[in-house]
């Protein structure tokens, strides 16, 4: 392992700035208390489960026919942030938390929501595309349903491995753990728990969509293709719709402008440590860009002329 890594393990915490992590970890568990709520309230006015069911998880599961999917097409990206059992939110936040730590240490924090959603979809379509195209999984296409982040999860877990299957955890055990190995005991879990049931094989297949289409993503960023560049840039103009002018300055896009600020922690951009220039960028993006002192301006002019 690289000094600079040791120097540089990430910190599984929540609750520091810019983690789409915590924020992701945050959502989830908001929208499952808000249902585990409703579901007590339905039971206390003698309304039933079933009707809760009916009601509410209806509109945000993901069905397993494709022609009720045609129908709720929402359902793609909603039922990847519902849960309603509390182990089920519980195992997938813990494992979104371990695995999104990494990923965002090593590629930064504008990767995560766009794994999560292309590979939480990506996982749909296969779970349902499995469902078609396998005669044992017919008889799901009636009624059959799936939700939780389990596809997004797989698909941070397969691309952070995939640019950094060495990178290792808890040091002093041994040198520490290759990620790589945590991800394939993560494999195994979700594999082991699933197989057992012929809806869970419709769930590998999930898995698996989920995994490939994180590896897909993050290959091509590693290649220089950031497929999440776009809808990046669109969530920050609508986060900053109504802030200053000098607020509205992506530093991602003004990052692409600089030769090399691409985001690798041993590298520097000309004569500016790459680190440093991280942090001019954070300040644009949190104070605009009339903040910075003379000598930030002066760094970011030499950075962008190596």
């Amino acid at each position: 392992m690289h000094a600079l890594e040791k120097e540089k393990l990430p910190r599984l915490s929540l609750g520091e700035g810019r983690n789409m992590v915590t924020q992701l970890v945050v959502f989830n568990l908001t929208v499952f208390i808000f249902l585990f709520f409703t579901l007590v309230i339905y039971k206390m006015e003698n309304v039933g489960q079933a009707r809760f069911y009916q009601d509410i998880m209806t509109w945000l599961r993901l069905p397993a026919g494709a022609a009720t999917l045609l129908t709720r097409p929402w359902t793609l990206l909603t039922s990847l942030f519902t849960h309603i059992g509390v182990m089920h939110i519980f195992t997938n936040m813990v494992w979104l938390w371990c695995f999104g730590t990494f990923l965002q240490h090593i590629a930064g924090y504008q990767r995560i929501l766009p794994v999560y959603l292309f590979g939480g979809i990506i996982g749909n379509l296969f779970y349902v595309g499995a469902v078609q195209a396998i005669p044992a999984l017919h008889p799901l296409i009636s009624n059959g349903n799936i939700t939780g982040a389990g596809p997004a999860v797989m698909a941070i877990a397969a691309g952070a491995t995939l640019i950094s299957p060495r990178y290792r955890i808890f040091p002093l055990l041994a040198g520490g753990i290759p990620l790589w190995v945590i991800t394939l005991v993560y494999t195994g879990l979700s594999v082991g728990t699933s197989i057992s049931e012929t809806a869970g094989i419709a769930h590998i297949f999930q898995l698996a969509g989920g995994a490939l289409a994180g590896m897909l993503f993050m290959y091509s960023w590693r290649k220089g293709r950031d497929l999440g560049a776009g809808f990046n840039r669109l969530i920050f103009k609508l986060t900053h719709v109504f802030h200053p002018a000098s607020q509205q300055i992506d530093p991602d896009t003004l990052k692409q402008a600089i030769p090399g600020a691409d985001h690798q922690p041993y590298k520097r951009v000309g004569v500016v440590p790459e680190q440093r220039l991280n942090e001019i960028l954070d300040k644009i993006s949190e104070s605009g860009i009339d903040s910075l002192t003379p000598e930030e301006r002066e760094t970011l002019l030499r950075a962008s002329n190596p």
